[in-house]
């Protein structure tokens, strides 16, 4: 009789499982748990973890920088205290200078200065304002803080260079023609401007206030030694100016125009001729004298 098949006989090892398969065996043992980042050397979660330390560290390092801010904040509040707070820096005293025909007292009424405000806040350029619409004399100021307690205000005024009259009283024009202030009496050295444009054709071309500025423009060019002679300016067209020198001189100024060179014309010509009392510089590059 054959013998048992390879599939009966079985794989020997396969046997001796049968046989053993009522009895499981025991269990693993379970795998002990990670030890934790946070914790320590000791497993534990402490106040000695790395994460603590590395924060002290940190914070030792970065001492002197914090220092520092602390004590900047430290300035900055105590410095905007004594700037704003306190009573160290604060308007005690105000002055005025570059005064001519104006006083220090009718600029300080003008600037309204906050006496008693702190320093750091007046604007001055508000005060500069002020001072120059209330007093159309000033031409400028210069507004300046004088610490600890002081504001200080320089006016330049207004220097007239030609008058026109009006009434009794004569109206001060400045070097760019602005109207600035009314006077009872001609200042000494100022020419007087007549105007008598109606009558020429060029009357219509060229109004009052354009006459005006060549009248100005005239009265700026002439030479300081000619300017305290002129007693008046005569404009009968846009070319037709005249002046009318002290001792009753005359001279013929025509246009606006070259006005430098007319003035150095004429400057030559008074010096050559001090007796005449004639002179034409309406061209200046062949002036003319007579009547002496």
């Amino acid at each position: 009789m054959a013998g048992a098949t390879t599939a009966q006989r079985g794989n020997p090892g396969s046997a001796r499982k049968g046989k053993g398969s009522g009895s499981p065996k025991p269990p693993k043992p379970p795998k002990p748990p990670k030890p934790s980042r946070s914790s320590g050397p000791s497993g534990g979660s402490g106040p000695r973890g790395p994460g603590l330390q590395r924060l002290v560290r940190r914070l030792r390092n970065r001492g002197p920088v914090l220092l520092c801010l602390l004590a900047a904040v430290f300035l900055v509040g105590g410095g905007s205290w004594v700037l704003y707070g306190s009573s160290w820096l604060r308007v005690e005293k105000v002055t005025a200078g570059g005064t001519q025909v104006l006083t220090p007292e009718q600029v300080l009424a003008a600037a309204a200065v906050p006496v008693g405000a702190p320093l750091v806040t007046v604007d001055t350029d508000e005060i500069a304002a002020r001072v120059r619409s209330r007093l159309p004399r000033v031409d400028s100021v210069d507004v300046v803080r004088a610490w600890p307690h002081g504001i200080g205000l320089k006016v330049t005024e207004r220097k007239p260079v030609l008058l026109i009259k009006k009434d009794a009283k004569f109206v001060e024009v400045d070097a760019s023609g602005v109207r600035f202030d009314t006077v009872p009496k001609a200042p000494a050295g100022v020419p007087v401007l007549e105007l008598s444009a109606g009558q020429s054709p060029s009357g219509r071309r060229f109004d009052e206030e354009r006459l005006l500025h060549e009248a100005v423009g005239v009265a700026r060019d002439l030479p300081e030694a000619v300017a305290k002679e002129t007693v008046q300016v005569k404009v009968g067209s846009y070319d037709s100016v005249v002046l009318e020198l002290s001792r009753g001189r005359a001279v013929v100024w025509g246009s606006g125009e070259q006005g430098e060179a007319k003035g150095r014309a004429l400057t030559a010509l008074l010096k050559a001729a001090p007796k005449a009392d004639h002179f034409d510089v309406s061209v200046p590059t062949a002036p003319a004298v007579s009547g002496s």
